[in-house]
Formats: structure tokens, C-alpha cells, sequence
């Protein structure tokens, strides 16, 4: 009897999750569609094929609403900040998992903790903090607002993966002679490789459609990044209807993303598998 109701909701289960996903499927399709239309075929059949297609909506998204600048700005804060999320937050994570010192546990509860809070509890004393040490309207003030944000969620998933790897080469290490800082660089982070991977990808997908802190951190358009740049794009559109080019807009920022992600889906599922215990 307990099986067969395990059976019928891993069935219900996973007919949400295809249903879910088909619907997905057809938003994007859609999306892409309109985007490929006139704005008077849009709004005269929002289902119709277009007569031809439109290209020229993603050379206005591109060049003529300066996504092309906003594209660039966001590829460099986000390459930027996952990398360096990843250089702080490996270190610190091994540091927790494999040594035993006096407040280990608190600063492992206080990662813990941090995951919980939302960016809008901290996004005035972070504003005002960029403002007096003039940081506000820079990329650099942008990356270092991420990467201080993004920590808690790294350790935290780094933490376990580290847990998970087997002490026998580190131990051999250590016979041989290797310092700390040979076994964590030479020996520990190469075969955390599946979990460093794993982190970076989910940071990138997160980091590249931020909004709420570019927005709040960044007021010279120069400096706008994509999801703030496309804002803008629809903010202006309210006064000459340009809704397909907006639709055009979205594409540009959501397959590049949704092309690296579905490309490294399987280094996520590797990497959570492998860390997930031992």
C-alpha cells in the first residue's frame, strides 16, 4: 500500500515536471516568435505566423538601444565575480570542512545563517557604504557587492563537497612532505573540480539576471548591465511601441545564459551527485 502511494505522487511528480517544462518550452517559443514580427502583426494575431521575419528587431535591441554596451559590461562583472567567488569562497570552504579549530562551527552557522538574508535587508547599508567610499556607479563596487553576497551560498555547497572527498591523498601528502597550501592548491582543489564547476555556473546563471543591485548601484547608463539596460529599453518603449524589439531584447539576454547553462547542465548534476556524500 505505501508503494503504490509512493508510485502515484512520483507520477504526479513528474507529470508537473513535464507539464512545467512544456510550458517553459512554449514561453520561450513564443518570445521568439514575437520577436521575429512587426508590431502590427503582433498585436493583430498574437498567435499568427509572421509574413516574414523581422532580423531587423534584434539590430535595433543590439545596436540602436545599446544592448551591445550593456551585453559587454554585464559579461565583465559576472566573469569577474564568479571568479573571484570561487578563489574566496574554496579556500574558506576547505578551511571549514577539513580542520578543527575554536569557532569553526559558529562561522559555519553564521554562512548558514547568511543565506537566508535578503538582498532588499542589506540594499540601503550597502548603498550607503559604496557612497562613502565612492564606489557607487562603478563596476568594481558591483563585483565586490556580488562576490560578498554570493559567499554564503558558495561555502556552504563547497563545504559539504570538500567534506566528501576521501582524506587517503591527503594523508599521503602530508607523508610526503606537502605544506597546507601545496595539498590545498596541488592536491584538494583539482579533485574538487566537479563542485567548483558547479557553483560557478549556478553564480553565473544568477549573477547575469540581477537586477534589484544593478539597478540600485548603477545610475549612469554607461555603466547599466543587461537586465538593467533591457529596463531601460522598456521604460523608453512605453513612448514609441516597440514591443517586438523589446521581445528581441529578451532573447539577447536569456539565451546566451540558457545556451551555457543547458551546454555544463551535466558538470551540475555531476557535481551535486559527488557531493552529495561519500
Amino acid at each position: 500500500m505505501v508503494s503504490n502511494g509512493k508510485s502515484v505522487w512520483l507520477a504526479l511528480g513528474k507529470t508537473f515536471l513535464y507539464v512545467w517544462t512544456l510550458f517553459i518550452l512554449f514561453i520561450l517559443a513564443w518570445i521568439i516568435l514575437a520577436s521575429l514580427k512587426t508590431n502590427q502583426e503582433l498585436f493583430n494575431g498574437f498567435w499568427s505566423l509572421p509574413d516574414s521575419l523581422q532580423w531587423s528587431n534584434y539590430y535595433t535591441a543590439w545596436v540602436q538601444s545599446d544592448l551591445a554596451s550593456y551585453f559587454i559590461n554585464s559579461l565583465v562583472v559576472v566573469t569577474i565575480s564568479v571568479i573571484g567567488i570561487v578563489l574566496v569562497s574554496a579556500p574558506a570552504a576547505y578551511i571549514l570542512s577539513r580542520f578543527h579549530f575554536i569557532g569553526k562551527e559558529f562561522l559555519t552557522n553564521t554562512f548558514v545563517i547568511g543565506i537566508g538574508i535578503p538582498y532588499q535587508a542589506v540594499l540601503i547599508p550597502i548603498y550607503l557604504l559604496l557612497l562613502k567610499i565612492g564606489l557607487i556607479n562603478t563596476h568594481f563596487g558591483l563585483i565586490i557587492v556580488y562576490i560578498a553576497l554570493s559567499l554564503p551560498f558558495t561555502i556552504f555547497i563547497l563545504t559539504g563537497f570538500f567534506q566528501s572527498l576521501p582524506s587517503d591523498v591527503e594523508e599521503a601528502a602530508i607523508i610526503d612532505g606537502a605544506s597546507e597550501n601545496t595539498i590545498f592548491w596541488k592536491v584538494m582543489l583539482p579533485m574538487a573540480r566537479p563542485g567548483l564547476v558547479t557553483v560557478l555556473i549556478l553564480n553565473a546563471v544568477g549573477l547575469w539576471n540581477e537586477f534589484l543591485l544593478a539597478k540600485a548601484y548603477l545610475n549612469v547608463n554607461e555603466k547599466y548591465t543587461l537586465s538593467v539596460g533591457l529596463y531601460q529599453f522598456y521604460q523608453s518603449m512605453q513612448y514609441n511601441s516597440d514591443w517586438v524589439g523589446l521581445f528581441a531584447g529578451v532573447v539577447i539576454i536569456i539565451f546566451p545564459i540558457l545556451i551555457f547553462y543547458l551546454w555544463l547542465s551535466d558538470k551540475i548534476i555531476a557535481g551535486m551527485t559527488a557531493g552529495s556524500g561519500k
